[in-house]
């Protein structure tokens, strides 16, 4: 169904609630999702900001960050799908609360990149906005293939990266 064709009565019904349930919480779906999206940051960010505030290369530091990401699709496995159908269906770029979450998690890794300027470890490399672009984009591709795959098949997945990562 995704965000824009979802109703409130369909999100109730799925919860195994009543839509009177969600309203009385809720006044409508961009509050529900909201939350949802508040309660994903609550739980996912500091693990992930702590993940990248790990000693190391930016090397180890981003192999952390992949690590813990990893944990939490085994955690939680409905995050990543439910992150990838905001991400997919545009609800980011309409609702500046959630592009700031978003941006949040390119802050962490924009951090480790530019700690590992600072420290000369990326000197040799010129685009450090290239950099994070692709770490980035990596991380959002496993985002979106833990929503599509078994958990076996993404720990295969997410191995891989790792092995893309430190080279």
């Amino acid at each position: 169904v995704g965000y824009a064709g979802a109703t409130i009565r369909e999100i109730a019904r799925a919860a195994n609630i009543t839509s009177a349930s969600l309203y009385n919480y809720f006044p409508n779906k961009a509050e529900l999702i909201n939350a949802a999206i508040a309660a994903r940051t609550d739980v996912a960010l500091p693990r992930l900001r702590a993940a990248a505030a790990r000693p190391g290369t930016a090397v180890d530091r981003i192999e952390a960050v992949l690590d813990e990401s990893g944990r939490l699709m085994r955690e939680y496995p409905d995050l990543a799908a439910f992150e990838w159908v905001i991400r997919a269906e545009g609800a980011v770029a309409r609702d500046s609360r959630l592009a700031a979450d978003f941006q949040v998690f390119r802050g962490i890794i924009e951090g480790v990149i530019d700690d590992a300027y600072r420290r000369g470890e990326l000197a040799h490399r010129a685009d450090r906005n290239g950099i994070v672009e692709a770490v980035y984009a990596l991380i959002y591709g496993l985002t979106e293939r833990a929503a599509s795959l078994g958990p076996e098949a993404y720990a295969a997945t997410l191995a891989s990266a790792k092995d893309l990562v430190r080279g």
